[in-house]
């Protein structure tokens, strides 16, 4: 018999009208045993999502020692979706109980990771299922990494007997016995991570949208649904900003070559998109599977004569970044150049001065600047390996568009092409290479 497990968004959970919706959709189907569920996003324009309504929870914390006005908030919306569900259970004490420890842990993580707590503990009396805290069953090592195979063996012990399981997603336990969250979004790492545990034949994701667009629908109208795509392609695609998935959640399900199916939890008849890997994928015909972006880079550009034979030349200047702490993104070099591009998060406080400085001695350049305030636009598909005139489309689109590249960098796999672009650029270079390939 086919195992799902199944992820519910924080839209999925936004009140109890949608819960039903829920939990009619995981009971229509006898292979949905595993569920996993975030914490209630916005139920409209204007809302508040529960976790951001802990966040102000810690702050009051840190300022008073207790929380009472801010979660005052979260609780009326809970007992609100109690109400909804006309559940026999006594919230009450649950959200008693779910005070008192924020006050005592007076930890961040903690706090942030109720939200999923409370919305799995409701869930869980909804469907009539076992109840399973990820502070249980999700553990992280010493450099605050999951801890894999601690992690499956817990969670498939954990289920030994179950009839249907409820999660709480976005959170697990450190080495000192403290809740530790993955970064937001992190529901999707922990539904990945069950059903690598269960060896699920296939992972649901259920958000909001009905699968995955070829790029973003705030840039261009009514873009293409991507039916499948590959997990590599996914990879590229959410890394670089299509934020249907958590980027993250990819690890655990392609190491077991178990499916992920995006649905649409308003829309469950849709059919959805399927990630699948690449010994199962078959092109759909197009060059071009997706297109994403992500803003605010800088680059690095350092220039020296015969730099191509200097030995330990790249070493040299990573190494400067290293003793920064700054990951790279993208090396993109000639014979007598190399860039560095990393995230412009990492160059505050001083860091960039210290990065250049630390250049200037290390490998004595013959010029060395920096460009801020740049996007990079990657251009995805496994068809473009195969497809003569790919690059030279895609510049041709940006030429007409008036859009200058600040720099090119093509994967060695020909999967993806991404090209640097003013910050201001970044829409408009999407919605152009959009419309060539997809048009």
């Amino acid at each position: 018999m086919a195992l799902k497990v199944c992820k519910f968004g924080g839209t999925s959970m936004a009140d109890g009208n949608v819960m039903n919706a829920v939990k009619k959709i995981i009971l229509s189907d006898p292979s949905r045993k595993y569920v996993v569920v975030s914490a209630p996003g916005k139920r409209f324009s204007g809302d508040i999502k529960v976790t951001d309504l802990l966040y102000s929870c810690f702050d009051e914390i840190k300022r008073t020692g207790n929380c009472q006005s801010s979660f005052a908030k979260v609780r009326t919306r809970f007992e609100s979706i109690v109400k909804e569900l006309n559940l026999s259970m006594d919230m009450t004490a649950v959200l008693d109980e779910t005070e008192r420890r924020l006050v005592e842990e007076k930890s961040e993580d903690f706090t942030a990771s109720r939200g999923e707590y409370l919305s799995a503990r409701v869930m869980a009396v909804l469907l009539g299922a076992t109840f399973v805290d990820s502070e249980d069953v999700v553990f992280f090592n010493e450099q605050g990494r999951l801890s894999s195979d601690k992690t499956y063996k817990a969670i498939a012990k954990a289920v030994e007997g179950q009839e249907m399981v409820v999660f709480p997603g976005f959170y697990g336990k450190d080495t000192r016995g403290k809740v530790k969250t993955f970064s937001r979004g992190g529901s999707d790492i922990t539904g990945a991570i069950v059903a690598r545990a269960v060896n699920a034949s296939v992972y649901e994701n259920w958000t909001d949208v009905s699968g995955f667009l070829a790029c973003d629908p705030r840039i261009v109208d009514n873009p293409k649904r991507i039916r499948t795509l590959s997990y590599k392609e996914l990879f590229e695609l959410s890394y670089m900003g299509a934020n249907v998935l958590h980027s993250d959640s990819i690890y655990p399900v392609r190491k077991a070559n178990i499916p992920i199916v995006i649905k649409n939890t308003f829309r469950p008849e849709d059919e959805g998109t399927s990630i699948i890997p690449i010994s199962q994928y078959k092109p759909e015909g197009n060059v071009v599977t997706g297109i994403a972006g992500k803003k605010n880079f800088t680059v690095i550009l350092i220039e020296k004569t015969h730099m191509n034979s200097e030995i330990g030349f790249v070493r040299k200047v990573l190494s400067v970044l290293e003793r920064e702490n700054i990951p790279i993104e993208h090396i993109p070099s000639g014979i007598d150049t190399m860039s560095v591009v990393f995230d412009s998060s990492y160059a505050k406080d001083y860091k960039l001065e210290r990065v250049i400085e630390g250049i200037k001695n290390d490998v004595e350049p013959d010029v060395i600047r920096v460009m801020e305030n740049v996007a990079l636009i990657a251009t995805v598909g496994h068809g473009m390996s195969s497809s003569i005139g790919t690059s030279a489309r895609l510049f041709k689109a940006m030429a007409q568009a008036n859009i200058n590249a600040k720099l090119i960098d093509q994967g060695s796999s020909e999967l993806n092409i991404i090209v640097g672009v003013k910050n201001e650029d970044c829409e408009k270079c999407i919605s152009a290479i959009y419309h060539e390939f997809f048009a």
